[in-house]
């Protein structure tokens, strides 16, 4: 019986690690908010500002990019995408119909906006200074791969 409930437990842990996106370190936040690129990939940073005045707390939204799970969003967060240039997709699942396409150069970084209204995600590319501004301002990054996961770029 105890093996039972041990098997039970477990599987409740490891369940509950898929349920949400974890927050990455503090050091981990401040090396991406240097905005670095790689010469042979592009960045694309998706966020979510804690200022929209239209969502809320508990609305989340789970983010693709090209049909592969990046991770769960909520309000003042963001991820780091690095991935191969050329067009990529952004999307949710879902009854959510939001999606934009982003046409990514090598060694450029990409803004983009994302907004959750009423469970679906409202997607929109913004320019380099004001994406940088307000990932410095309002934005804590979350780790976006899980384990045994590859990331797009090796």
């Amino acid at each position: 019986m105890k093996s039972l409930w041990a098997a039970v437990a477990a599987l409740l842990l490891v369940t509950a690690g898929c349920a949400s996106t974890p927050q990455a370190s503090a050091e981990r936040d401040a090396d991406a908010k240097r905005f670095y690129t790689h010469p042979n990939a592009g960045t694309i940073y998706v966020y979510r500002s804690q200022f929209n005045r239209f969502e809320q707390l508990d609305d989340d939204s789970t983010l693709y990019v090209d049909d592969r799970l990046i991770g769960n969003t909520i309000p003042g967060t963001y991820f780091r995408v690095d991935v191969v240039p050329g067009r990529h997709m952004l999307h949710g699942v879902g009854r959510d119909s939001g999606r934009l396409s982003v046409d990514v150069r090598p060694g450029e970084l990409y803004f983009v906006r994302l907004d959750v209204m009423g469970g679906n995600s409202v997607f929109r590319l913004e320019p380099d200074r004001v994406g940088r501004a307000q990932i410095q301002a309002c934005c804590a990054l979350l780790e976006n791969w899980a384990p045994g996961q590859r990331p797009f770029l090796r």
